[in-house]
């Protein structure tokens, strides 16, 4: 559904926010390993959240990256999703036409109109601080 840097990004941020309800500031190569992600694609990334201020990058002896846990509860899943993959998942068409609205559909047009919402739905309601916590509680995991 998500492309590959999508999902990426989206476990990243996870584990960022994971680590940030402790004030943690964590490594790339840190992130990377609890992701099961390459390095290098990872840095790439987090290069593109941090620009869409989705988490902070510091450099130094002491950088890392981090999110203010005041921001935890207000950064949802469908931040991260348009900032790697943009808006073509909430406003596609289902079969990659360049034109399909309910005028001049696609075969598919209604029912996907109703995945695309409730996605948008579950996305925009799906906050960082919910899945920290259930991070941190043991109730998720990010790898297997």
């Amino acid at each position: 559904m998500f492309s590959k840097s999508c999902e990426y990004g989206i476990k990243a941020t996870l584990f960022i926010a994971q680590k940030s309800q402790w004030n943690d500031r964590v490594s790339l190569k840190e992130i990377a390993t609890a992701i099961d992600s390459p390095t290098a694609f990872t840095g790439k990334i987090l290069q593109v959240l941090a620009k869409a201020n989705i988490i902070n990058s510091s450099k130094g002896l002491y950088g890392g990256f981090k999110i203010e846990k005041e921001r935890l509860p207000k950064i949802n899943l469908k931040q991260i999703v348009q900032a790697i993959d943009g808006n073509s998942i909430f406003e596609g068409c289902a079969l990659g036409l360049d034109s399909c609205n309910a005028l001049e559909p696609c075969p598919m047009h209604s029912q996907f109109v109703i995945i695309r919402d409730q996605l948008n739905e579950t996305l925009t309601s799906s906050n960082l601080l919910n899945f920290a916590m259930q991070l941190n509680l043991g109730l998720t995991v990010l790898k297997r």
